[in-house]
C-alpha cells in the first residue's frame, strides 16, 4: 500500500516535433498517443501508458512530476495528509489529463513543483508476451532503456521539502549531503528501495535538473554515449560513477536544454536503512567519485 515509485514527468520543449524525433530515435522511447500539443512515450519494458509527456510550449523545463500507487485508496489516504501539512489538493478523475491517464491527486510540493500522485493508468504492455518472452523486442533503436529511474528537482529549502516528502508521503532519506553549518544541500529519497526514486538540490524553487532512466549496465551507459556522440547529441557529464547512490551515470540534453541521464548501478534500500551523510568539503566525490570536484555550472538547471 502506498507510493510504488516514480509514475511520469511531463516536459515542456519549444519544438515539439524535435523533442518527439529526439525522444524516439536517440532516447528510443515508444510514442503511445498524440494530441495538438503533447505526445505521449513510455520505455519498451514498461506497461503502463506513458512516462513521459512533451508538452509544447514557449520554453524548457518541468511541467509536472507523477507518483504511482498501489490502490485507489492511497489517493484519499494521502490527499489527506496534504492537505492537513496546510497543502491544497486537486481530484482529477481518469482520462482528464490525457490519453491512459490514471485517477489522479494534484498538488504542489513545498519545493514549487506540479506533483501528481496516480491510480489506474491505463496498461497497455511491454511489446513482450506474457507466455515463454524473449529477453526484449526486437527491433529497438536508440539508447532504448526498459524504463524511467528518477526525477531530480531544485528548490530553495531542500530541510523543507524533504521533510514533507518524508513525514507526509512516506519517502525514505537514502543519502544526503550536509553544509557546514547543518542544513541540507542535496537528499537522494526513495519508495521503490532503489538507491533514490527522487531527488533534490539547493537551486531555485520549481527548477529541474533532470530525469534519468535505467539501464542494465555499465557498457550500455558507454554505449549510450557512443549514441550521443553519433547524434550529436551535447553530452554534459560522463559516463562516470557518483559517490553518492553508487550508480554510474551519463548526462546529456535534449534539443529544448533539458538534462537527460541514463543510470545504473546502485543498491537496494530496505525501509530501516540509516541514511548516508556526506559533507559538504566530499561533495565533490558525492557526486563525480572518479573527478572528486563538480562544477558549478552542472548545479544549474540547464548549460
Amino acid at each position: 500500500m502506498g507510493i510504488l515509485r516514480l509514475s511520469h514527468v511531463e516536459i515542456r520543449v519549444p519544438d515539439l516535433e524535435l523533442a518527439t524525433a529526439y525522444y524516439v530515435e536517440v532516447v528510443g522511447l515508444i510514442e503511445t498517443a498524440r494530441e495538438t500539443d503533447r505526445v505521449f512515450l513510455k520505455c519498451w519494458d514498461e506497461h503502463q501508458h506513458h512516462s513521459v509527456v512533451l508538452r509544447h510550449a514557449p520554453t524548457y523545463g518541468l511541467e509536472s512530476l507523477a507518483f504511482k500507487c498501489q490502490d485507489a485508496d492511497d489517493l484519499d489516504h494521502y490527499a489527506a495528509r496534504i492537505e492537513a501539512a496546510g497543502i491544497s489538493t486537486k481530484r482529477i478523475p481518469a482520462g482528464e489529463l490525457g490519453p491512459g491517464s490514471g485517477e489522479t491527486v494534484r498538488f504542489q510540493s513545498p519545493s514549487g513543483h506540479v506533483t501528481d500522485l496516480v491510480w489506474g493508468m491505463e496498461q497497455v504492455g511491454n511489446l513482450l508476451p506474457l507466455t515463454n518472452p524473449p529477453p526484449e523486442p526486437l527491433g529497438l533503436v536508440g539508447i532504448h532503456p526498459p524504463r524511467i529511474d528518477h526525477a531530480f528537482l531544485m528548490c530553495e529549502d531542500v530541510d523543507g521539502v524533504t521533510d514533507f516528502f518524508t513525514d507526509v508521503l512516506d519517502f525514505r532519506i537514502t543519502e544526503q549531503i550536509v553544509a557546514d553549518d547543518g542544513h541540507r544541500l542535496v537528499t537522494f529519497l526513495e519508495r521503490s528501495h532503489s538507491s533514490h526514486d527522487l531527488a533534490f538540490v539547493t537551486g531555485p524553487n520549481g527548477a529541474f535538473h533532470h530525469v534519468a532512466f535505467w539501464l542494465d549496465d555499465w557498457n550500455q551507459v558507454r554505449q549510450a554515449a557512443d549514441l550521443c556522440a553519433y547524434h550529436g547529441v551535447r553530452i554534459d557529464a560522463g559516463p562516470t560513477r557518483h559517490g553518492a547512490t553508487r550508480g554510474w551515470g551519463l548526462y546529456f540534453f535534449d534539443p529544448a536544454g533539458n538534462r537527460n541521464e541514463v543510470y545504473t548501478g546502485g543498491y537496494w534500500a530496505d525501509p530501516d536503512r540509516e541514511p548516508v551523510t556526506w559533507t559538504e568539503a566530499e561533495m565533490g566525490k558525492a557526486i563525480f567519485y572518479y573527478e572528486g570536484v563538480v562544477d558549478q555550472r552542472f548545479l544549474t538547471e540547464h548549460s
